[in-house]
């Protein structure tokens, strides 16, 4: 080693111990830490025992769930939903947290929510009526041990403070509240920031509800928080509860309704993952197929933040989103914040209580059709269920009786245009011959068969009109069937759940589209369009002739087409289709053996004459 080396070497040790010992703390911050340290041990046990959700595109992803997001404040650019392991540096609100967590179980008819003192809210909120496609209690947070409510504010410090980091002291010692009927209870937590500086949660539950209340209170917090607005939101994950989690996630999103017009917010389809929604806010809410939360502002709100990101774990589908969604308010115009809360499911009457509007979420048709499609529902439709579940428990059956009665009322429709394919039928022989007489003379050929329609008093397009006015009902049914709670884990026949596919072939291979099992509802359908179409000659019209090529082929690939798209969707929705199809071919049948009776009857008077 040379003495250069040797210079060099001595140079960094120097250096080394010059910065350790410049750098190290007095006596005074040791002191200083370790206090702030041991007021947060409480909370830092909490997030030891959290699955941390890391980014899904960071580098440093562990394939485990984050549940946390990070700390947003009302008119600050919103940080990743991700949270670390670490416990944040707040400021002055380190010292606030409380020495000790406390779970708190309320018990009504409707569910069972453990609240938690780390973050003042809900750490587990079990539904008492609804289970999981594999009969566990459904369970609406994934996997937290802090609230999944937060509130967050920028604090006088800079800090963006967010209240499920901080651990609030309860003003109450029960453990457990039982309610039912119309009992209701409070739940208060209080964060103590500074002498006579405190934020106050105050929960009411009821009874025989999903919806329950919050009060913010703030106490001489003008010195601890910077601006005028904060921000109070959901953010923890929604759990997957059905067999077919890809179903289940593909349908998880962000909604807000403000202005009398609903917004829904999800990652794919969204340019970046948040949207900022300004004005007054009616609410908020994240959903997974069947349940969800709703948060609805009662005091004042100027804006709406819905944040998602991809999360990645084992078990979860591919493209699985965590959403969150939180309403900005001014705490400065009354000093206290109220809010109704919602968890649990989707179903009419629940949400309908709750808001006029919350029923929203839930896909009943195209936006063109909704007008249309929502009346249908709320007052034909799911009355109809409402009112036929008292007598009839069977849902099958219902849905047996609720195809009868659509096709009662579709009659009219159906009657005319089965009546135009029927007489098209009987023309096809004049038809044929028209074409093979004019076959090299398409105007003459054309000229003729117009004269024949004119003569049979046939309209072509008399079956078409008729079936497009049917779309708009076809449309709302198709989309209720699969997006309706009402047939969830109802069973009828083979079917166990008519909200998911009744499969009852499995295959040795696996088919585009199809996969590798085969529904058995779907299969009966697509054997019933068959021989619809069979019955009806195939028709579309007037083009080819019966029997022609054309014909004979679609009367072959439409059912297979249907049994391709309809087999992994809802049971329910093909007993429907099901049933309107035997329907239908014995309304065509009927109708056929009429038309063929009046042209055998004018044959023979012609006969005579």
């Amino acid at each position: 080693m040379d003495r250069n080396t040797v210079t060099g070497l001595l140079l960094i040790f120097v250096i080394t111990i010059g910065w350790a010992w410049f750098t190290m703390p007095s006596e005074e911050e040791l002191a200083q830490r370790q206090a702030e340290q041991a007021m947060q041990d409480s909370l830092a046990a909490v997030q030891a025992e959290d699955s941390l959700f890391a980014d899904a595109d960071s580098a440093n992803s562990q394939n485990q769930l984050n549940e946390e997001d990070q700390q947003n404040s009302g008119e600050q650019a919103q940080p990743s939903l991700g949270e670390t392991n670490q416990t944040p540096n707040l400021g002055l609100f380190n010292q606030a947290n409380y020495p000790d967590t406390v779970l708190t179980t309320i018990r009504t008819e409707e569910f069972e929510i453990e609240m938690t003192n780390v973050g003042a809210g809900p750490s587990h909120i079990s539904l008492m009526e609804h289970q999981t496609w594999d009969d566990n209690p459904v369970q609406m947070i994934r996997e937290v041990r802090h609230s999944a409510y937060s509130l967050g504010f920028l604090s006088s410090q800079n800090y963006n403070i967010e209240t499920r980091d901080l651990v609030f002291e309860p003003l109450q010692d029960t453990a457990v509240l039982d309610l039912s009927g119309d009992e209701n209870a409070e739940l208060a937590y209080r964060l103590n920031v500074g002498e006579g500086s405190e934020i106050i949660f105050t929960y009411t539950f009821y009874g025989d509800v999903y919806t329950y209340d919050l009060d913010i209170q703030f106490v001489n917090m003008q010195d601890y928080i910077s601006g005028t607005n904060v921000d109070f939101g959901w953010y923890a994950a929604l759990n997957l509860t059905e067999h077919d989690a890809q179903k289940d996630a593909q349908a998880t999103a962000a909604y807000v309704f403000a202005g009398g017009e609903l917004e829904k917010f999800q990652v794919p389809e969204a340019e970046q993952n948040e949207q900022r929604i300004n004005g007054n806010i009616e609410w908020v809410s994240t959903r997974s197929r069947f349940f969800g939360q709703y948060i609805k502002p009662v005091t004042n709100s100027n804006a709406a933040i819905l944040r998602g990101e991809r999360i990645s774990n084992a078990g979860l589908p591919e493209a699985y989103f965590r959403y969150s969604s939180s309403v900005q308010s001014s705490y400065v115009q009354t000093q206290e914040l109220s809010y109704e809360l919602y968890a649990g499911p989707l179903r009419y009457y629940d949400l309908k209580e709750y808001n006029e509007h919350a029923y929203d979420v839930v896909e009943i048709g195209y936006a063109i059709f909704r007008w249309f499609a929502d009346p249908l529902v709320r007052y034909l439709i799911i009355p109809f269920f409402a009112l036929g579940s008292t007598i009839i428990s069977n849902y099958g059956i219902l849905i047996i009786l609720f195809g009868v009665i659509v096709k009662l009322i579709l009659f009219p429709l159906t009657q005319k245009s089965f009546k135009s394919m029927a007489a098209m039928k009987e023309l096809q022989p004049k038809m044929k011959e028209i074409q093979e007489k004019y076959k090299d003379d398409p105007q003459k050929q054309q000229k003729e068969t117009i004269a024949l329609y004119r003569k049979a008093g046939v309209n072509p397009l008399g079956g078409c009109l008729p079936m497009l006015l049917q779309f708009p009902i076809l449309i709302t049914l198709f989309y209720f069937f699969q997006n309706s709670m009402i047939i969830r884990q109802e069973s009828f026949l083979w079917a166990s759940d008519l909200s998911a596919p009744d499969y009852i072939i499995n295959l040795p291979f696996s088919i585009p589209v199809l996969g590798d099992q085969i529904a058995g509802f779907v299969l009966l359908m697509s054997v019933a369009m068959f021989f619809q179409s069979k019955l009806s000659g195939g028709m579309s019209g007037g083009g080819a002739p019966s029997g022609g090529p054309n014909m004979q082929g679609m009367m072959y690939i439409m059912p297979v087409i249907m049994l391709l798209v309809f087999n992994n969707f809802a049971a329910g929705l093909s007993l429907y289709y099901l049933v309107y199809n035997v329907l239908s071919i014995a309304q065509q049948a009927y109708i056929n053996k009429q038309v063929k009776g009046s042209s055998d009857d004018d044959s023979s008077k012609k006969g005579k004459k």
